[in-house]
């Protein structure tokens, strides 16, 4: 059954940022034209603000920013601060928090802490090798929508795909490859919503496989048994808590043989009426409108 909105957003002035400098630009912006649309429809004077490099001027009298930009600057922290300093409320979660989990790096610190099981990894450096053995996943820690990301099976493919991570910093960080079953799980407050199973019809979930329509097969809820979904379930909400987040999230979970494993938390996922959140949500009962509100209404708590 489909809820009411949970707050009353008529008549405030809200603003949307989207865009970016960061490589999910074209995403963000349809993420933030979708939030305004439903914003809209819940009564609110919305003004979109898109955002090209990383200087914000947000107008007098706005009660909540919601921030669509996903990636560098938007996911990172660096805009939380700067809405921080200005003392201008925004939705998602607080500087430290997105700074955390936008760094797979940190996040993977953050995840062994808590005990909450995620692939075997290592940093390297310019110049280092991995000594993980092959198949291994070599990752730039800092980019977000797969960018940056090689699944490598032969070593002939280890050298390039180190050199393209280093295009993206000066870190980078290798996984062992997890064969699996790709899942993801929507966090909403307190609530875990359905798990999301992802199915690419060629090779891993890239960013073509993301973006280009029909390239990928989504089963929500995912056709797990009882247990199956619990364990997913519960990994997924002890990796948003060890982080520390309290808002939304969506949390990345690879199902292999013995037991999920998290690969990474995502703050702010994506938000057209496709994506996978709101496809969750929608499985849970909760439609478009709603999932806004009720991010508006866990960030201003």
């Amino acid at each position: 059954m489909r809820m009411m909105p949970t707050i009353d957003l008529k008549n405030r002035l809200l603003v949307v940022l989207k865009g970016g400098p960061g490589a999910e630009r074209d995403v963000s912006i349809r993420s933030g034209t979708s939030v305004a649309t439903a914003l809209r429809g819940l009564g609110a004077r919305v003004e979109e603000i898109e955002i090209r490099g990383t200087e914000v001027d947000i107008p007098e009298g706005v009660e909540l920013v919601f921030n669509l930009i996903h990636g560098t600057f938007g996911e990172d922290g660096q805009l939380q601060s700067q809405l921080d300093c200005r003392r201008i409320r925004y939705t998602g979660e607080g500087a430290e928090g997105s700074r955390l989990a936008f760094d797979k790096i940190l996040t993977k610190k953050a995840l062994a802490l808590s005990g909450v099981p995620t692939p075997d990894w290592e940093i390297l450096a310019e110049g280092d090798l991995p000594t993980i053995s092959l198949p291994m996943v070599i990752k730039a820690p800092r980019q977000g929508s797969s960018v940056g990301v090689h699944l490598i099976h032969e070593k002939e493919g280890i050298a390039p795909a180190l050199a393209d991570c280093l295009i993206h910093g000066t870190e980078i960080l290798v996984e062992k490859l997890v064969v699996g079953r790709e899942l993801t799980v929507g966090i909403l407050g307190e609530q875990v919503l359905p798990v999301v199973e992802i199915r690419p019809l060629d090779g891993f979930y890239d960013y073509r496989n993301k973006y280009t329509k029909g390239a990928t097969e989504y089963l929500v809820p995912a056709p797990l048994t009882g247990d199956e979904n619990e364990a997913v379930q519960r990994v997924a909400m002890a990796a948003h808590r060890a982080l520390g987040l309290r808002v939304y999230s969506r949390v990345d979970v690879l199902l292999g043989t013995d037991g999920p494993t998290v690969l990474e938390i995502n703050t702010i996922p994506g938000m057209t009426e496709t994506s996978l959140l709101p496809k969750a949500a929608e499985a849970a009962g909760i439609g478009f409108l709603e999932l806004c509100s009720r991010i508006a209404e866990l960030s201003l708590a």
